[in-house]
C-alpha cells in the first residue's frame, strides 16, 4: 500500500534526489556488494560514455516515429501502395511497439539489460535495413512491425540501464536532464533529418540511417556495459503478459483505426472495448499473481504514478505541435521538409537547456510539485497561443514565440517525470518500470493522434459546409482544423496540470531511498 503522503523510508518526501551537503566521491565511496554490481549499467568511470550510448539508442527509437512520416509520400510513389494502405506503415510500428513494451521491460529484468539492449539494437538495425530495401508494400510493413518489436526490447532496457547506472543524486539529475531532452526533442530531430535525407538522397535512407545509430550504440554498449542478469531476477508472469500485450494491441489498433475510419466502425469501438476489458483483467490479475508482470509496488507511489500520468498526457498533447504545426508550415507557409525541421530547432534548444536546468536546479530546490505542473501550464499556454495562427501569419512573429513557450513547458515535464518514474525502484523491477514510462507515452501518443486527427477533420468538414471549395476557402478550412487540434491539445495539458498538481508530493525530493534500490509499499 502507499505510504502516507510525503513520507519516504525515513519520513522524507520521495522523488528525484536532491544534492547532499557532503557528496561522497568515487574514491571515498565504499565498494558496492556483489549483488549490486550485477544491476549496475556499467563501470563507474565510464558512466558518462554510457549515457552517450543510451541517448543515441533512445534518439534512434524516438526519431523513427517522425522520420518515416516525412518519407511516406516518396515511399508510396515508389512502391505503388494506396492512400488507404499508407497508414499501415505507421500503424504496424505503433502496434508492435506499444503492445510489447511491458514484456520487453520484463525480459530485460530476466535476461540482463546489456544482452537485451544489444539484441534490441541489432534487431532494430536489421529491420531498418529490411525496410530500406523493401520492394513491396508488404515487405515495408513487416519491416516496420519488426522495428516496433525490437524497439520494445530496446527502449525499456535503455532507460533501466540509465536508472541503474546513475545512482548519485547530482549525477542522476544531470543524466536524466540530458536523456529527457533527447526523448522530448527526438520527434523534431526526426522531422529535420527526414527532410534532409528525403530531399537530397532517397526515402530509403530514412530507414538506412538507423544502421549508423545502431552501430555506434552497439560498439559503445558492447565495450562499456556489464553483462549478466540480476541475481534476484523475477519469474515471467505468462497470463499477465498475454492479457496486457493483447489489451494494449487492441487499444492502439482501435485508436489507429479511428484515424482512417469512423468512430462508429465496429473495428474501432470493438477493439477499444476488448482492449479495455483485457487491460482491466490484467490489473485484476496483478493483485493475485505470484510473480506479477507489473507489481503494484511499482505503481502505488504517488510521485511515480503522477510521473506515469504526466508522460501519458504529454504524449497525447504534444502531437498538437509535432503533427499539426508541421502540416501548417508545409501546407500554409509552403515550407520544404528541411525548412520545417529547421523551424523546430529553437524549440529543441530550449528543451535541452531547460531539461538540464530542471533536474539539476529546480527540482532539487523546489520539488516536482511546482515544476511539472508549471510545465503543463506553459505547454497549455503555448497551444492556446498557436490558435491565433492564420493564413497570413509569419514564422518569426507568430510561430516562433509560442513554439519557444511550448519547448519550455516540455523541458519542465519530461526529464523530472522520467527520473521520478524510475527513482527508487528495486533493481529487479527497473526494466518494467522503465517500460511503463515508454508505454504510457506511446499509448498516449496513439490516443492523442487519433483524437486530434478526428477532431481536426470534423472541424475542416464543418467549415466547408455551404462554401465554394476555392483554394482560399480550403486553406482557411485547414487552418480551422489546426486551430481545433491546438485547443484540444491545450485541454490535455490543462488536465495534466490538475493531475500533477494534485498527485505530486510537496517539498524537496529525498535521495535516501536511492541507495537502498527498492521502494516497498
Amino acid at each position: 500500500m502507499d505510504r502516507s503522503p510525503g513520507s519516504g523510508p525515513e519520513g522524507i518526501p520521495e522523488g528525484i534526489p536532491q544534492p547532499v551537503s557532503q557528496p561522497v566521491t568515487a574514491d571515498a565511496a565504499a565498494p558496492p556488494p556483489a549483488s549490486a554490481a550485477a544491476h549496475t549499467g556499467g563501470k563507474h568511470e565510464h558512466r558518462w560514455l554510457i549515457l552517450a550510448v543510451i541517448a543515441t539508442a533512445q534518439l534512434m527509437v524516438v526519431l523513427d516515429a517522425t522520420i518515416v512520416n516525412i518519407a511516406l509520400p516518396s515511399a508510396q510513389q515508389d512502391l505503388g501502395f494506396t492512400d488507404g494502405n499508407r497508414q499501415w506503415v505507421v500503424t504496424a510500428y505503433a502496434l508492435a511497439f506499444g503492445s510489447l513494451l511491458l514484456l520487453g521491460g520484463r525480459i530485460a529484468d530476466l535476461v540482463g539489460r546489456k544482452a537485451v539492449f544489444l539484441a534490441g539494437l541489432a534487431g532494430f538495425a536489421l529491420a531498418s535495413a529490411l525496410g530500406g530495401a523493401a520492394t513491396s508494400f508488404g515487405m515495408l510493413v513487416i519491416a516496420r512491425a519488426l522495428q516496433g518489436l525490437f524497439g520494445a526490447l530496446l527502449a525499456p532496457a535503455a532507460l533501466s540501464l540509465l536508472s541503474t547506472t546513475f545512482t548519485d543524486p547530482r549525477e542522476r539529475a544531470k543524466a536524466f536532464g540530458i536523456y529527457g531532452a533527447v526523448a522530448g526533442s527526438g520527434a523534431a530531430v526526426g522531422l529535420l533529418l527526414g527532410g534532409v535525407l528525403t530531399e537530397y538522397l532517397d526515402w530509403r535512407w530514412c530507414l538506412y540511417v538507423n544502421l549508423a545509430f545502431a552501430a555506434a550504440a552497439m560498439i559503445g554498449g558492447w565495450r562499456l556495459l556489464h553483462p549478466g542478469a540480476p541475481d534476484d531476477r523475477p519469474k515471467l508472469d505468462v497470463p499477465g503478459t498475454v492479457l496486457v500485450s493483447a489489451g494494449l494491441f487492441c487499444i492502439v489498433y482501435g485508436f489507429s483505426n479511428a484515424e482512417t475510419h469512423a468512430w462508429g466502425d465496429p473495428l474501432t469501438w470493438g477493439f477499444l472495448v476488448i482492449g479495455v476489458v483485457l487491460v482491466t483483467a490484467f490489473a485484476w490479475w496483478q493483485t493475485r499473481a505470484a510473480h506479477p508482470l507489473l507489481p503494484l509496488r511499482v505503481l502505488l507511489d504517488r510521485d511515480r504514478g503522477a510521473s506515469f500520468l504526466a508522460m501519458f498526457i504529454s504524449g497525447a498533447g504534444m502531437f498538437g505541435v509535432f503533427l499539426f504545426l508541421t502540416y501548417y508550415m508545409q501546407q500554409i507557409l509552403d515550407y520544404t521538409p528541411i525548412k520545417t525541421g529547421l523551424a523546430f530547432i529553437p524549440m529543441v534548444v530550449v528543451m535541452v537547456v531547460i531539461s538540464v536546468l530542471t533536474t539539476n536546479v529546480l527540482v532539487p530546490r523546489f520539488g516536482a510539485k511546482p515544476v511539472v505542473p508549471l510545465g503543463m501550464a506553459l505547454s497549455a499556454g503555448g497551444m492556446v497561443w498557436l490558435t491565433a495562427l492564420d493564413t497570413t501569419s509569419g514564422y518569426a512573429l507568430h510561430v516562433l514565440p509560442p513554439l519557444l513557450v511550448f519547448g519550455l513547458g516540455l523541458g519542465l515535464i519530461f526529464a523530472p517525470a522520467m527520473s521520478m518514474a524510475t527513482s527508487g525502484v528495486a533493481a529487479h523491477d527497473a526494466g518494467v518500470a522503465s517500460a511503463m514510462v515508454n508505454t504510457t507515452q506511446q499509448v498516449g501518443g496513439s490516443i492523442g493522434t487519433a483524437l486530434l486527427n478526428t477532431l481536426a477533420t470534423s472541424a475542416a468538414t464543418h467549415y466547408l459546409v455551404g462554401k465554394r471549395p476555392t483554394p482560399e476557402v480550403q486553406a482557411q478550412a485547414q487552418v480551422q482544423s489546426y486551430e481545433t487540434a491546438y485547443w484540444w491539445s491545450a485541454l490535455f495539458f490543462a488536465v495534466g496540470f490538475l493531475v500533477t498538481f494534485v498527485l505530486y508530493r510537496k517539498g524537496r525530493p529525498a535521495d535516501s531511498h536511492l541507495g537502498e534500490g527498492a521502494v516497498h509499499m
